[in-house]
């Protein structure tokens, strides 16, 4: 099965810091197969036979060790995160100005209330994520999301080039 992984607060503003390249070779010590990454925020994606759970208890428990504490990671199917693609509501924008925010369970109504430092931003929930557009840029945007204290963040660009990477055949 081809699974996506995406760690959260990855190399992201000097925290987190697993370089891409330990992060494949954890993941080849774990079985798994045709592994590769994209940018380095923590996106992987791999083939297993394990079922997802256990893949991600693997990778998760191994995760710490190398960090020395809890990496927060996201399992997805190719199809998942595909269905995900399919389902962006603001497609017809530049993807560098869109994002989803990958919450790990049904996204709720109260996942975007109280958002805080909105201004132009438009946001929208999805099935298991939340979508925000930035139209004045991301860069200016003071847009605060609760859910975000506990999930991961991707523009569209990089869900789109993570389906691509998943749908590749080896």
């Amino acid at each position: 099965m081809r699974v996506v992984s995406l760690l959260r607060a990855v190399n992201v503003g000097g925290t987190g810091k697993i370089p891409m390249a330990d992060l494949v070779d954890i993941c080849v010590r774990l079985g798994f197969e045709n592994v590769r990454t994209y940018i380095a925020s923590g996106n992987v994606v791999f083939d297993t036979e394990m079922d997802v759970a256990s893949a991600q208890a693997m990778l998760s428990d191994m995760l710490e060790v190398y960090a020395g504490k809890a990496v927060g990671l996201f399992f997805l199917t190719a199809s998942q995160l595909e269905q995900i693609l399919a389902e962006n509501p603001f497609a017809d924008k530049a993807g560098n100005t869109s994002t989803t925010l990958f919450l790990g369970r049904a996204a709720i109504a109260d996942d975007i209330q109280d958002l805080r430092g909105q201004t132009d931003e438009v946001v929208r929930l999805g099935s298991q994520v939340i979508y925000c557009h930035y139209p004045s840029g991301m860069g200016r945007s003071k847009l605060k999301i609760k859910a975000s204290d506990y999930g991961t963040v991707r523009n569209m660009n990089t869900v789109a080039k993570l389906v691509s990477m998943a749908h590749q055949t080896f």
